[in-house]
């Protein structure tokens, strides 16, 4: 393994960590503000960050054409508006352990998206990466079930469906974006992609924003903080810096390693490894080995 690839491996490690402690940011402020506005707070810090940024490392920032508008606008509906929606509304319907399996269905959808659209190849190796590193994710999240119970009635049915979505959407977020990167750099996709996204975030918003963001504890904008900077633009940055220089469904894989990050730092506030997880952890890591060798 090269310098190069260890780069963005490392890259793709630190975005799935800075994505996993999105649900403990999140679990915090979940009985003060709603999922829906804590999801525009999120890109309505992001965004004007992500702007500066642009300004301060480019010299000339590069323009969209007309047609490039509408697969720009594929990026900020799919990686921020629909994307947010549906997975804070889905984990407000089901539980955190569900959500976290049925998130990682991307992972799954990646590569076969990829295969179709990006003519990625699918071996037999990096098949069966995938499919050891969504087992062990299964096996680490029903490891650590003890505390939750799963009430299968329609409630929890359509919080699944919202889910899946979400899944959807970063699937066709990370493969539409890695063909847009062939014509825009990382740092001007992204900001593209988080302007058009906090606009079309605007409808669902509840029409009282000023008076809850006037209400909001120090907690909450400090969670809001950390999925505004860490979350949105570091961790953004990092995914499509990494996805520009490897494949697509090799990149996926590392989103395996969100339930894994999470769980550890939910140990902090009282959780306990079981079995269970110390065997899905060796199943991931294994399959996201064997993912880079296929």
């Amino acid at each position: 393994m090269d310098k190069k690839n260890i780069k963005n491996y490392l890259l793709l490690t630190f975005a799935s960590l800075a994505f996993a402690g999105s649900f403990i940011a999140v679990r915090v402020t979940k009985n003060q503000i709603s999922s829906i506005d804590i999801g525009f707070l999120r890109f309505a810090v992001a965004t004007p960050l992500m702007i500066m940024v642009l300004f301060l490392t480019k010299k000339q920032v590069k323009i969209p054409s007309k047609k490039d508008i509408l697969p720009l606008s594929l990026l900020g509906l799919t990686g921020v508006t629909f994307l947010y929606i549906f997975q804070f509304t889905g984990v407000h319907y089901t539980n955190a352990s569900t959500s976290a399996v049925l998130i990682n269905t991307n992972v799954v959808l990646i590569a076969f998206f990829s295969a179709i659209f990006l003519k990625e190849k699918f071996t037999l190796k990096k098949t069966t990466g995938i499919l050891l590193s969504f087992s062990g994710v299964i096996v680490v999240v029903f490891g650590q079930m003890t505390n939750e119970t799963i009430v299968f009635d329609n409630t929890f049915l359509l919080g699944c469906i919202f889910i899946l979505l979400s899944a959807v959407c970063w699937a066709v977020f990370s493969v539409a974006g890695k063909n847009m990167l062939k014509k825009f750099d990382t740092i001007t996709l992204t900001t593209y992609a988080f302007i058009l996204g906090t606009i079309f975030y605007l409808p669902f918003v509840t029409t009282d924003i000023i008076d809850v963001v006037q209400t909001i504890n120090i907690n909450v904008w400090l969670a809001i903080i950390y999925l505004g900077v860490f979350c949105s633009i570091f961790a953004y940055l990092a995914w499509y810096f990494a996805l520009s220089k490897t494949e697509a469904g090799k990149s996926a894989v590392f989103l395996n390693l969100i339930p894994v990050f999470t769980i550890i730092m939910s140990f902090f506030i009282g959780e306990t490894p079981t079995m269970l997880f110390l065997v899905g952890t060796i199943l991931i890591i294994y399959g996201v080995y064997l993912t880079q060798k296929g």
